[in-house]
């Protein structure tokens, strides 16, 4: 299908979190008739479970936005207006997995943003994985939604490297404003009608972004230092490695958040925290993990030194 014009391709935006508001802002800020915005229900949240607004929801309004934020998506009453919308193009940023009845509804289909290089990272965790399991590479995929999950048939992907002090958070920012770029491109090319899609390849070998839990999150320092010190930052800033800090008869739920690396040979036992009035480094197969930002119970995050100012640990404390 081939559309003359921007004003002929009526756009229906689905997403939820910060990283989805670059991309509808970026179709805003090049004049896309974003005709509606569907984003999830408000939410209690906080001490005083008052109800809170998506990122989504917020740009959505302050924009002057239509916004629809339906509990069943398979609903007579959502699909009646959504349907009334008379989108052309619907494009899924971070929201969740859409039935065929909604996908299906526009004439140029229903493509979604991914934050990985498809096939590898299908799922609900691609950032962090990518990290956790110490790639160098990752990137932005724009596919056309079908009945599973990020399987769809690929339409452009962009990379971009991981550095080698990328967290989860750094990346985040990289990849949502790569994505944004990418949903402009494939927006033009399907305005223009030159689509070519491609299958995805379909291997053993695939890595999976399963969603990320709590156990997930605890680190098991028996193994390398590098695995170690890349579980730390592909959960950085959320939802945090995590360890029990054990100090004589005290166990203490202790999140980190920042890290460094020292490799060397040493013959601390593994878990074992070297500890000075500044820093604190844990000991590790092939080197010592420093501490640099970490989070006690029922306290902010603070850079270690920190810490130490108030928490005085007994000879021998260890991590497990």
């Amino acid at each position: 299908m081939n559309l003359d014009n921007m004003e002929k391709l009526r756009i229906v935006f689905m997403g939820t979190p910060e990283f989805a508001v670059a991309t509808l802002a970026s179709l805003v800020k090049h004049k896309y008739d974003v005709v509606g915005v569907i984003t999830a229900p408000d939410k209690p949240a906080g001490r005083g479970r008052k109800l809170q607004e998506s990122a989504v929801k917020k740009y959505a309004t302050a924009n002057n936005l239509k916004v629809l934020q339906p509990t069943n998506l398979k609903s007579k009453d959502f699909l009646e207006e959504l349907i009334a919308l008379k989108a052309s193009l619907q494009i899924v940023v971070a929201f969740r997995m859409l039935p065929q009845v909604v996908w299906q509804i526009p004439a140029c289909g229903t493509f979604n943003l991914h934050s990985s290089l498809l096939p590898n990272y299908r799922g609900a965790a691609p950032i962090n994985w990518a990290i956790i399991n110490g790639e160098t590479e990752t990137g932005v995929s724009t596919f056309f939604i079908d009945d599973k999950i990020d399987t769809g048939e690929i339409i452009i992907q962009e990379k971009t490297s991981i550095a080698p002090d990328d967290t989860a958070g750094t990346l985040h920012d990289k990849l949502m404003e790569l994505g944004a770029d990418l949903v402009l491109k494939t927006v033009d090319l399907i305005k223009a009608g030159k689509v070519a899609t491609v299958p995805q390849k379909e291997t053993a070998e695939l890595k999976e972004a399963f969603k990320i839990h709590k156990d997930t999150c605890k680190i098991n320092w028996d193994l390398e230092i590098d695995t170690i010190y890349n579980h730390i930052r592909g959960l950085s800033p959320y939802p945090a490695s995590w360890t029990m800090l054990m100090d004589g008869e005290t166990e203490i739920f202790l999140k980190i958040y920042n890290a460094s690396v020292e490799k060397e040979t040493h013959d601390h036992k593994t878990g074992l925290l070297l500890i000075d009035k500044r820093t604190i480094k844990v000991a590790v197969e092939g080197g010592y993990i420093g501490l640099l930002e970490i989070q006690l119970p029922g306290k902010r995050k603070m850079k270690t030194h920190e810490v130490l100012n108030g928490l005085k640990l007994k000879e021998k404390a260890f991590v497990s």
